[in-house]
């Protein structure tokens, strides 16, 4: 029989010999490097306390460093504002600029409007300060002072007040007496004697105690009117006046008791100058003893009848401005039975008062 031949392993012994030795080998430098590389423990206290220091040293580090981050966001914040801030003045400055450069393009004109706006507030400030003073000096007393007997004062009903205040006194011839007789027989008297008729005298006194009571703040006009109509103020204006130091009020008073009645009475040519007025009265006082006689038409006959005054009357209170409270001091005279309730129904209408006093008053 032929002998089968024998097969060769590639992995003989010998090879596994050098293969165990190779591993061995590489296990041993192994243990040997990591022998060498594991870490050693501290063997000493000083060096765990310089451990520890580090630490701390570390830790201190990281909060300082914090705490600069933080300033320097703070800081920056601060920064940013102000350079805002500075921006915002910027533009003001260049505003003020702008401004100053039209201001200097300004005409003499307007420098010189300027000029007078300021002058008329120092006038203003200075006529202030003067009616406090005033006040301050006059303290419960009124510019002009009014004493009857026996210091009396009365309550009439009527109340003195307002911004711009008339006053309004009848200068016809009827003003000398109550009855026509002696209105005849006075009216062909010498002006001395005319002056002292006891019924003139009293619409004088009537003036003198309404004048007393003017507000201190007031403007004022007195006004004397029979035929046609006139100021009783120095500088013959038909305007109003300011109280100031009470000199002008005293002045057109002293004007009234020079005055001599005379004529008729035209109550529209009354009328027509408290329109033109301006600013419109708060309140008008007129002193009178009756119906109008006449108006600024000429009269066509020498006399007129009770009729006709009424008429006349009526006319003229139809061209009354509104608003504005007629208030009356009556003092009748004999003839005119109608004046009384034709002046009580417009002092009533126009929200004034009426009063017919006694013959020792004021």
């Amino acid at each position: 029989m032929r002998r089968r031949k024998r097969q060769t392993s590639v992995f003989s012994l010998a090879f596994l010999d050098v293969m165990s030795c190779g591993f061995g080998a590489i296990v041993l430098i192994f243990l040997i490097v990591n022998n060498k590389t594991e870490t050693q423990p501290y063997d000493s206290e000083e060096s765990l306390a310089e451990l520890r220091l580090l630490d701390f040293e570390k830790l201190k580090g990281q909060r300082e460093l914090s705490e600069l981050e933080k300033n320097a966001r703070k800081t920056q914040t601060e920064l940013n504002s102000a350079e805002a801030e500075r921006s915002l003045l910027q533009n003001e400055l260049r505003q003020l600029i702008e401004e100053l450069e039209n201001i200097k393009g300004s005409s003499v004109a307007e420098i010189e409007a300027t000029a007078k706006l300021r002058s008329d507030v120092r006038n203003r400030e200075e006529k202030l300060k003067q009616l406090q003073a005033l006040e301050r000096a006059n303290e419960g007393n009124d510019l002009r002072v009014f004493e009857g007997e026996g210091d009396r004062q009365y309550l009439t009903g009527m109340k003195i007040g307002g911004r711009n205040i008339v006053i309004a006194v009848d200068t016809s011839a009827s003003m000398l007496d109550s009855t026509v007789v002696n209105i005849i027989r006075r009216r062909n008297m010498s002006d001395e004697q005319k002056r002292v008729a006891p019924k003139w005298q009293r619409a004088i006194r009537t003036v003198e105690w309404l004048s007393a009571q003017l507000p201190l703040d007031a403007d004022f006009q007195i006004y004397k009117f029979n035929e046609a109509v006139q100021t009783l103020t120095s500088d013959q204006t038909m305007q109003w006046q300011s109280m100031g130091d009470g000199s002008a009020l005293n002045s057109a008073v002293s004007m009234l008791e020079k005055e001599v009645p005379s004529g008729g009475t035209n109550m529209e040519a009354l009328i027509l100058a408290l329109r033109d007025l301006n600013p419109s009265p708060d309140s008008v006082y007129i002193v009178t003893d009756g119906l109008p006689t006449r108006d600024n038409l000429e009269p066509r006959r020498a006399t007129v009848t009770s009729a006709q005054r009424l008429e006349l009357f009526r006319d003229a209170a139809n061209r009354l401005p509104r608003q504005i409270p007629i208030n009356v001091i009556l003092f009748p005279m004999e003839g005119d039975p109608m004046a009384g309730a034709a002046w009580w129904q417009l002092a009533r209408a126009t929200g004034g008062a009426f009063i017919s006093p006694s013959w020792d008053w004021p």
